[in-house]
């Protein structure tokens, strides 16, 4: 569930139903990284198991660091690294891209200041509630109005980690055979 900060700030957070098996699946690949250092395997071996890890985490460390605040006055994006945030005043509009159940949303407030956010955060539908209730109701889309009515929620990703996990235990396992 999102929280709720002591001074009535909603925070949205990246679903952990995907940072689990992901971080799990960080985790399985060191071991297997080590368990090739230690048993002196192909340096090519090693070499593919570094340049997977370096992407996965990263990966796990930016999805990990992410949330989103909404509070009546502004909108932030928090990443590890960096952060933006928008005037909810200054939102000129919300805009919905779905492609297959895949959600865009760009806050849009001016010119050149933008953000966007998918349907990877935990709790969805209220964030999109959350948002077309503090940004100013001329702002809110044709196909986010539709939007708000049924967002979809997506759960292939986390599919996708579960299946590299099920096939990274089938390697380390293999290690050992």
């Amino acid at each position: 569930m999102n929280k709720r900060a002591a001074d009535g700030q909603a925070v949205f957070v990246i679903r952990r139903s995907f940072l689990i098996p992901l971080g799990l699946l960080v985790a399985m690949t060191l071991a297997l990284l080590v368990i090739c250092v230690v048993q002196d395997q192909p340096t090519a071996k090693v070499v593919i198991l570094v340049g997977l890890m370096l992407p996965l985490t990263a990966l796990f460390i930016e999805s990990a660091g992410r949330r989103i605040n909404i509070d009546r006055e502004r909108i932030r994006a928090v990443r590890p690294f960096r952060d933006k945030q928008i005037a909810c005043a200054e939102v000129t509009a919300l805009e919905a891209v779905k492609v297959r159940k895949r959600v865009f949303l760009t806050l849009v407030a001016g010119e050149d200041e933008y953000l966007i956010i998918s349907n990877a955060y935990a709790h969805f539908p209220q964030l999109v509630r959350q948002l077309a209730a503090v940004v100013p109701e001329t702002a809110l889309t044709a196909e986010t109005r539709e939007l708000l009515d049924a967002p979809p929620v997506r759960q292939t990703d986390v599919f996708a980690v579960w299946l590299a996990v099920v096939a990274m235990a089938y390697v380390l396992i293999a290690q050992f055979l």
